[in-house]
């Protein structure tokens, strides 16, 4: 089917074959029933980018659903389908799942195989499972999962059977996730984040509490440093994975004279305002005489964030976090100050820096919109164990009082 990417350098492109991913789904009798939208090529966090349309978000027509992913929020969150595959290079998947009421699992980096995935920045990229529930989340991880020989980045490590994590609440003990270590990441709840935001991710903990948990605040000193060495290193990427569309080998071709004016043509009429300047930042980081500045220290900075997520996970089991700052915004709010939405993915770029899985799940509501807005805890976990997220997941989401997070637009739709 049409593949766009939601750019029109790709309008009517279509693949020649099917991505791992949708192939797995495919051969176990999963219905692809369509695409949905996104940031043209990944790049916003607002499905604003998109070169056809701007995506609402099913709990306020008004605001954004999330981005880059944020189609594919909408569409679970709405019930037009009932699990979805986003992609997820610094939060693109856990966001829109904030935004939208929904969960959002990223998992780790070569869990599921990149091919036939559009390559925004391939060190960062994964491909995520949106659903309404955890367990759907999960079902469709394990449908995704697996060794993939075209992705010379996908592991051979053995798929768990996460669907062994939902039990019902008919077994759950009295003090189901007793003994799980959690650590609050204090630099998540500081100076810049909602007063909504912060209470519902306290309430949150004090719930996991509840449930057994021992929920200790922790400390990651690279915290702030994630967001620009994020930009740095996937600006950089993008500028190298986007000059194959140069009208000539992919993309709509703009005729021409002679070669030079068929490629400026080609790329300048194609990428929308968003790609352009990633370009040219990743272009100008990349270039000579500024590779040492800034994309060998983003790589630097890189090890340490690594380097203190691996000290945080060694004394706790998960890490949670709220998944964005704020609840969803007004269309338009912030499309004319990048600097703006780009401090919206403060929460969710380090763990993909770090190639480790997460989690978002609604734990809350705040005020906004006809009846309140919904807002995300991340759990993040230790590489390759997804399945201890899943579970402890699942259990919040059972327990959680109140916790039918349906659209207002939807009054009749469990």
């Amino acid at each position: 089917m049409p593949s766009t990417a939601a750019s029109r350098i790709l309008e009517h492109y279509r693949p020649p074959f099917d991505a791992t991913a949708v192939k797995k789904i495919k051969e176990m009798g999963g219905i692809v029933v369509g695409k949905t939208n996104m940031d043209e090529f990944g790049m916003g966090s607002t499905t604003e980018a998109s070169a056809f349309q701007v995506t609402a978000n099913p709990w306020d027509l008004t605001r954004v659903p999330g981005g880059s992913s944020g189609g594919s929020a909408a569409a679970v969150a709405a019930r037009q389908c009932m699990v979805s595959l986003g992609s997820d290079t610094g939060g693109s998947v856990r966001q829109p799942a904030s935004f939208c009421g929904v969960v959002g699992l990223k998992p780790t980096y070569g869990r599921v195989s990149r091919f036939g995935l559009m390559a925004y920045a391939s060190s960062l990229d994964v491909i995520g499972c949106f659903g309404s529930t955890v367990a759907d989340a999960g079902m469709l991880l394990h449908a995704v999962s697996g060794y993939d020989r075209f992705d010379s980045t996908s592991s051979k490590q053995d798929v768990p059977e996460f669907d062994t994590q939902f039990l019902s609440m008919d077994s759950f003990e009295s003090k189901p996730l007793k003994g799980v270590r959690v650590g609050l990441i204090r630099e998540t709840l500081e100076e810049g984040v909602d007063s909504g935001v912060r209470s519902a991710t306290q309430e949150a903990a004090s719930h996991l509490e509840a449930l057994g948990c021992v929920v200790t605040e922790v400390s990651l000193p690279s915290f702030s440093l994630g967001l620009p060495a994020y930009y740095v290193i996937a600006s950089s990427e993008s500028s190298s994975n986007l000059s194959r569309y140069d009208g000539v080998r992919y993309g709509n071709q703009v005729m021409a004279d002679e070669l030079n004016k068929l490629y400026e043509c080609s790329r300048g009429q194609g990428f929308g305002g968003e790609v352009k300047m990633r370009i040219l930042m990743g272009t100008y980081a990349l270039s000579a005489g500024y590779y040492d500045a800034y994309y060998k220290r983003a790589q630097q900075v890189r090890t340490l964030i690594r380097k203190d997520f691996k000290a945080a996970l060694d004394h706790n089991d998960i890490l949670i976090s709220p998944a964005a700052p704020s609840a969803a915004y007004k269309i338009g709010e912030k499309k004319d100050d990048p600097l703006a939405m780009y401090a919206g993915d403060i929460m969710t770029v380090n763990v993909n820096l770090a190639g480790l899985p997460a989690i978002v799940l609604p734990c809350g509501l705040v005020e906004g919109g006809p009846s309140g807005l919904p807002v995300g805890l991340q759990m993040i976990g230790a590489a390759f164990d997804e399945e201890k997220l899943l579970k402890v997941g699942h259990i919040f989401e059972q327990t959680l009082k109140g916790s039918g997070f349906v659209p207002p637009t939807l009054p009749n739709v469990a």
